[in-house]
C-alpha cells in the first residue's frame, strides 16, 4: 500500500481508460472478518459526498482529493487501524491505490441529505446500495438516520432506513446505523443535533427497532454532552455499538478532551470500537499518524 504522494492525474487516466479496474481491484482485495479478535478502529471519510468538506477552521479542507487520499493512506497504514468508511468514489480511489487489502470496508449508503439544504432531513439513499456492497465484496454498510419530530422529511428517511436494514440483513451484511434527534434553530433554520442523554437514548431505541430483524444491525453512537451519562444511555440496547468521533475543535486541547471522552465510553460492554474521521485526518498539529496512534491506544 502506498503512503506517499497520490497522483490524481494518474488516477483520472486509469479511470478514463480502464473503468473496469475498480471491479478488478475489488475482486483481488484480500478480505478479513469484521471483528478480528479485537475492537474496531475505523477511519471515516464519507463527509464529502454530503457536501460537508470542512475540517477544523478550513471550510474546504476535504476538497483536495489527492491530499485526502494521502491522509487516508497514512491512517490505514498505522498499526491497529482496521478499515475505512466512505462513499463509493473514495472507496474506488482507495481500491485503485491498493490501500484496502486486509482492511474492513464500510460503504456509506445515504448521502442525499446535503449539508445545509432545506431537504437535509429527507436523507435519500444516493450512495452504495446493498447489492453494490455485496457485489464489490465490501464488509458492511452505514446509514445516517437524523430525526426531527417537526419535519415530515424524517418519516421518509426512517422508512427508507428500515428497508435498507432489511435488504442488508437478507444478504447477511452488517449495517451501522447512526441515529440522531435533531431540530431546526428557529432563528436561522440551522439544523442542530441534540446530544443530551434523553435525546441520544431515544435515538438508540428508535434505531434498534428498525426493520424486520436487528440481527445484523450495529449502532454508531455519539458521546453525550455529559460523558458520565453514557453508561445509562448505552443500557438502552443490546446491539453492538461503535463510538463516532464527530467534529472536534481545532486546538490541541480540544482534541485531547475528545480523546478523554472516548476513553471513558470505550469501557462500556456494548461498545466495540471507534469510528473517527476529520479529527484524525486533519488534527490540529497536522500529524495524522500521531493522532491515529493516540486513538488506537484508547482501544
Amino acid at each position: 500500500m502506498s503512503t506517499g504522494a497520490v497522483d490524481a492525474g494518474e488516477l483520472a487516466r486509469l479511470r478514463a481508460r480502464h473503468p473496469e479496474a475498480v471491479a478488478q481491484a475489488a475482486a483481488r482485495r484480500a478480505r478479513r472478518p469484521l471483528l478480528d479478535g479485537g475492537r474496531l478502529m475505523i477511519i471515516a471519510a464519507d463527509h464529502p459526498a454530503r457536501g460537508a468538506l470542512g475540517a477544523g477552521g478550513d471550510a474546504l479542507a476535504m476538497a483536495d482529493r489527492a491530499d485526502l487520499l494521502e491522509r487516508l493512506c497514512v491512517a490505514l497504514g498505522r498499526p491497529g487501524v482496521d478499515g475505512v468508511l466512505a462513499a463509493a468514489d473514495i472507496l474506488d480511489d482507495l481500491l485503485l491505490l491498493g490501500a484496502l487489502d486486509g482492511k474492513v470496508v464500510i460503504g456509506s449508503m445515504n448521502r442525499g441529505g446535503l449539508a445545509g439544504a432545506v431537504f437535509e432531513l429527507d436523507d435519500r439513499f444516493t450512495g452504495l446500495r446493498p447489492e453494490d456492497i455485496q457485489r464489490y465484496g465490501f464488509d458492511a454498510g452505514k446509514l445516517l438516520l437524523r430525526i426531527d419530530y417537526e419535519d415530515p422529511g424524517s418519516l421518509a428517511t426512517l422508512e427508507a432506513a428500515a428497508r435498507a436494514v432489511d435488504a442488508m440483513a437478507e444478504r447477511g451484511l452488517p449495517v451501522f446505523v447512526e441515529p440522531f434527534l435533531c431540530r431546526r434553530d428557529p432563528r436561522d433554520g440551522t439544523l442542530r443535533t441534540d446530544l443530551g442523554a434523553t435525546a441520544v437514548t431515544k435515538s438508540l431505541a428508535i434505531a434498534s427497532g428498525l426493520a424486520g430483524t436487528s440481527a445484523y444491525t450495529w449502532l454508531k453512537v455519539p458521546v453525550t454532552e455529559d460523558p458520565d451519562d453514557m453508561a445509562r444511555v448505552m443500557a438502552t440496547t443490546t446491539l453492538p455499538a461503535v463510538l463516532l468521533g464527530g467534529e472536534v475543535g481545532g486546538t490541541a486541547e480540544e482534541q485531547l478532551g475528545a480523546y478523554e471522552k472516548w476513553r471513558g465510553a470505550l469501557r462500556l460492554p456494548t461498545v466495540q470500537g471507534l469510528v473517527v474521521g476529520r479529527s484524525l485526518l486533519y488534527p490540529a498539529d497536522g500529524d495524522v499518524a500521531a493522532a491515529v496512534d493516540t486513538a488506537v491506544g484508547l482501544l
